[in-house]
């Protein structure tokens, strides 16, 4: 909980000079004046800087750089200071072994504060070799700007727009894909959505592609259903961009942040491109989730497989499967698979993954992991292994409690949220299991995110 202050030591506009301790998950330098935060941006730990109070609130503040009086012996150049101001590259001015080291550092530091455990131990982040072009997703904003339609990105907290058309973290062909189409749509006089005034049609454009199959997924996101003249502009796209297998339109007509609407209107092919990982052929929608650095999901994905220690007798349970990435990789090596996600269209998308690449000892579900697992659990259904890949937001207290009741022999979590992590490890302790070594993997290079596995054993 963030310390409140009834008077800050600091006020607007002082100037100081401090040493930066921290790294926020924004990527802003962190500097303590008697225990109270500044955040400033383009801080990096152990450096010394003036910096000059820009704002005050009860629990932190804001400063700036007014002069860098020593550098940390880990900055390089910037790439591309447009990545730092929309967030897309908070940590590129850090250099990559540093970045590794850092976000290693990260897992200990919850392991020792949340999960109250710091004698596991957290092994070196496996990087990638070449950190940069890895994004096989993109959704990119469209907007209107003197008279012509521009892409790019919001600059951090605001909705100020600021064009972009290398991304650098991006696959190259997504980065030139999305200047196609928005140009395309800029020749047939496609306005661009206003999100004041709520006029206007293209919000978005999505680019999806696979990695290994070079298929192409353009979505449209428009806020009305109407897309004119549509019989020139998907020939236009298509003759562009000969990989294209699916052109698809969103529609959301709400004035709201959210990215996608409910309606989906298929316009060329079908709502589905294809792309391997593991070994296995994966269809994917619009719709779907699907990890957006493949390379390192790979990585990521064999060490999960490694840690269920599978000898082809298992009965194992694949929480938040999605579309069965990991759960096709775990039939082929246990007795039978039970796996569940909560959004049908996923469930739709992991069978016919499983029934494409003949794979049948698999039973899906469609339902809430802290919902399904309950009612396993009353069932009487057992498991070997438990296998779960939750969202940010961690594990609920309803599927852990299910979870030890069905007192699998070993447990193999794969996190995108080391302090969510750290939680339910502590509650799996808690609960009678052992914590092995926790493996962070770098899926998201130049951020601040990091991805781990770790098994857990039941004490016998």
């Amino acid at each position: 909980m963030k310390k409140q202050y009834t008077v800050a030591p600091v006020i607007k506009n002082e100037k100081m000079t401090v040493t930066f301790e921290d790294l926020t998950s924004e990527g802003m330098g962190v500097a303590k004046v008697e225990g109270y935060p500044l955040f400033v941006a383009d801080g990096l730990p152990g450096e010394r800087a003036n910096i000059k109070v820009t704002k005050v609130g009860k629990s932190f503040g804001f400063a700036r750089i007014e002069e860098r009086l020593s550098s940390s012996p880990d900055r390089i150049p910037t790439r591309d200071i447009k990545g730092t101001r929309v967030g897309t590259m908070p940590l590129q001015n850090l250099r990559y072994s540093a970045q590794l080291a850092f976000k290693q550092n990260n897992v200990e530091q919850v392991m020792k504060r949340i999960a109250k455990m710091p004698e596991v131990e957290v092994k070196p982040t496996i990087g990638m070799e070449n950190p940069w072009g890895y994004r096989n997703k993109a959704q990119i904003p469209v907007r209107q700007k003197d008279g012509k339609l521009v892409t790019g990105f919001f600059r951090t907290n605001t909705h100020e727009l600021i064009p972009m058309e290398n991304f650098q973290i991006q696959d190259p062909k997504i980065d030139e894909a999305i200047v196609k189409v928005r140009d395309i749509l800029q020749e047939f006089n496609v306005k661009a959505y206003d999100e004041k005034k709520h006029t206007g049609n293209i919000r978005h454009i999505m680019i999806r592609r696979g990695y290994y199959t070079g298929e192409m997924m353009v979505v449209l996101v428009t806020r009305t259903a109407k897309l004119f003249p549509q019989s020139k502009i998907i020939p236009a796209i298509l003759e562009a961009l000969p990989e294209v297998v699916s052109i698809v339109q969103n529609v959301n007509p709400k004035q709201n942040n959210v990215i996608l609407g409910d309606e989906t209107i298929v316009l060329h092919g079908e709502d589905v491109y294809h792309d391997k990982l593991m070994g296995h052929t994966f269809a994917i929608s619009s719709r779907s989730f699907y990890q957006v650095n493949p390379i390192q999901t790979e990585k990521l994905y064999k060490l999960a497989i490694e840690a269920a220690q599978l000898t082809g007798e298992e009965t194992v349970i694949d929480a938040y499967c999605g579309i069965g990435t990991i759960s096709l990789s775990l039939a082929e090596k246990a007795k039978h698979v039970y796996a569940m996600e909560v959004v049908p269209d996923a469930v739709k998308m992991a069978e016919m993954n499983a029934e494409a690449n003949n794979i049948d000892n698999i039973t899906f579900e469609v339902g809430a992991a802290e919902e399904v697992m309950p009612k396993w659990a009353a069932e009487g259904v057992k498991a070997d292994v438990l296998v779960v890949d939750p969202p940010r937001k961690g594990l609920e207290p309803a599927f852990i409690e299910a979870a030890l009741e069905i007192a699998p022999e070993r447990i193999v979590y794969v996190s995108c949220n080391p302090a969510t992590m750290a939680r339910d490890l502590k509650l799996f302790h808690e609960g009678g299991y052992s914590v092995g070594s926790i493996q962070p993997v770098d899926l998201f290079p130049q951020t601040l995110h990091v991805e781990s596995v770790v098994a857990l054993t039941r004490n016998k």
